[in-house]
């Protein structure tokens, strides 16, 4: 009845969708902190009027107060991944923005790709550490943000040794450089 009832609010949250489509596409953006996934992930939506499954913004959705315990992660990625079949279900096409850093999880999701007929995009996002820490170090001393993450570079230093290659073919973008030819190469996937 809890999964439920967060899948619900979720939907909710992502406002008006866009037309179903036969063989959706789902794209799954993984990468530490700071690396500049989300401002990717908004720069893909401007090209790909996907809505975003942003995992730090949807946490917030179902606890307003988040503590980021391992019982609250599980809850919210429980409900992203069944939020994640019903659009797919649906044939609706969607961007995925979390951490994704392990490939047991990410798995998890090839797998419901695999069962919806999605066509999966993965792309991993980074960045080099000293810009991610710059990065979050700014984040913490703003308040206006579009972002909606609340890691830090201790965040960063302990997710780190988590992080394992993907498996799959995937792209790769260095947001310290100019993101524009990757964005190209993925709408062109999505749109193929």
């Amino acid at each position: 009845m809890e999964l439920a009832e967060d899948v619900r609010r979720l939907r909710e949250s992502l406002g008006e969708l866009p037309e179903p489509m036969v063989n959706p596409a789902f794209i799954m953006v993984s990468g530490l902190p700071g690396t500049g996934k989300s401002y990717f992930c908004r720069k893909l939506a401007e090209r790909l009027p996907f809505p975003i499954l942003e995992s730090d913004d949807l946490r917030k959705v179902i606890f307003p107060s988040p503590d980021y315990n391992p019982e609250e992660s599980n809850r919210l990625f429980q409900a992203c991944h069944r939020l994640i079949e019903e659009l797919l279900r649906a044939g609706i096409p969607l961007i995925f923005d979390a951490t994704n850093l392990i490939e047991r999880h990410r798995e998890h999701l090839y797998r419901i790709a695999d069962t919806f007929g999605a066509k999966l995009i993965l792309v991993r996002v980074e960045a080099p550490p000293e810009l991610a820490r710059q990065r979050l170090n700014d984040r913490s001393s703003t308040t206006e943000r579009e972002d909606k993450s609340d890691a830090d570079w201790w965040v960063y230093q302990k997710m780190r040794s988590s992080v394992q290659k993907i498996r799959r073919n995937h792209f790769a973008v260095d947001t310290s450089r100019d993101i524009a030819p990757v964005i190209d190469k993925i709408v062109r996937e999505a749109n193929r």
